[in-house]
């Protein structure tokens, strides 16, 4: 009678959920009202498929071509500033002229554009040049060399545009300040220019700080979304970081750790595979779960119904849930790829409960039975 009644009350805990566990069951994950969720902000599921996963590999993030859009001049301005660096060339119609040399009949002269706006030109003075194009220099140089050197000609060259640069520093081969060309410039002309980044590009991060704006996207998105390779601005500034990326691991997994990606791409079924699978004890191949912040326009493709809700919304948390019982789910999870910072979470077979109920009760039975020897 003793032993039942242990089992009774213990039976009536293990029916009162009251044994610890990993995380939510599969079925209280499922039970969810999905389209309330969204609406109170908490989190959206999606069950993968095939069509879904086509979904999430087509969609384009373009969050950070975004956040510069239409921001800033996208360029180095045509106007010379302060700090121009210039080559003047004088040509004259006669070898005995004031800047006849050589025999060249020309001369040229280094010049800089200085704190007041001007440069120094021999027996022209001082000329103003901030505010002026290239051929507006030239034609004021000229202008007030007539009558001083025997018909002269001009020529203005710019050597480095020094009144408009942008800053790049962090994991580079060369940090700097890197003046902007009369062209336009983007964003990963300058990360050329500085030498690259030191580490992988799959692992480096690129911040663009313009003015109080700021946006971060991985290097690698400059290339495969080539609307994130945005035009760099005057005075922007650039930061690139190793940030190695990185996916956890929970529930009823073999190794419950944080997992640093080794290659480029790494797939659901690589990072199951990399915590040792599934516990054969304990998981629910019904409910394997992966969880990430996904951007509001993704959302609204995979849910077309929730994109009213979704209105103000940039990041939405998102729930993709996998089944393993079926062979097909294999095939999925080998097909949809990881990010960083993604979450894996197996969940308990609702039969593992009764394992844990069986520990818990194990040691009162075998007290039970040792004392029952002892009487008797």
């Amino acid at each position: 009678m003793r032993i039942l009644s242990v089992l009774v009350v213990a039976g009536a805990l293990f029916g009162c959920s009251a044994l610890p566990g990993d995380g939510p069951a599969a079925i209280n994950i499922t039970s969810q009202d999905v389209e309330e969720s969204a609406k109170a902000g908490d989190y959206t599921v999606v069950v993968l498929e095939a069509t879904n996963i086509d979904l999430v590999k087509a969609y384009r993030p373009l969050a950070f071509a975004n956040q510069f859009h239409g921001v800033g001049s996208g360029g180095s301005s045509s106007l010379l500033g302060v700090g121009d660096t210039l080559v003047v060339t004088i040509w004259e119609a006669s070898p005995d002229g004031l800047f006849s040399s050589g025999g060249g009949g020309s001369s040229q002269i280094p010049s800089v554009v200085d704190e007041n706006g001007s440069i120094f030109i021999p027996y022209a003075g001082s000329v103003r040049a901030a505010g002026l194009s290239i051929e507006g220099l030239r034609q004021s140089i000229q202008k007030k060399l007539i009558g001083k050197a025997v018909e002269p000609q001009v020529l203005v060259s710019l050597k480095d545009k020094l009144s408009t640069t942008a800053v790049v520093v962090g994991d580079v081969a060369k940090p700097g300040v890197y003046p902007l060309p009369l062209r336009n410039t983007r964003l990963l002309d300058l990360v050329a220019q500085a030498g690259g980044s030191r580490e992988a590009t799959y692992e480096t991060v690129v911040t663009l700080k313009r003015g109080n704006r700021a946006g971060t996207t991985r290097l690698e998105d400059l290339i495969d979304y080539p609307e994130n390779n945005v035009l760099i601005s005057p005075s922007d500034n650039i930061l690139l970081s190793h940030r190695p990326r990185t996916f956890s691991a929970f529930g009823a997994v073999k190794d419950n750790q944080l997992v640093p990606f080794r290659t480029k791409t790494v797939t659901m079924a690589e990072a199951l595979a990399t915590v040792g699978g599934l516990r054969d004890d304990r998981a629910d191949a019904n409910g394997v779960f992966l969880f990430r912040y996904e951007d509001a326009a993704l959302v609204r493709k995979l849910k077309p119904a929730l994109d009213q809700k979704l209105s103000g919304q940039t990041a939405v948390p998102m729930v993709y849930k996998l089944s393993l019982r079926d062979p097909q789910g294999f095939f999925l999870a080998q097909n949809f790829e990881m990010r960083d910072k993604d979450i894996i979470y197996v969940s308990n077979h609702p039969t593992a409960e009764l394992g844990k109920f069986l520990q818990i009760i194990a040691p009162l039975i075998s007290n039970y039975s040792t004392v029952q020897r002892i009487y008797d």
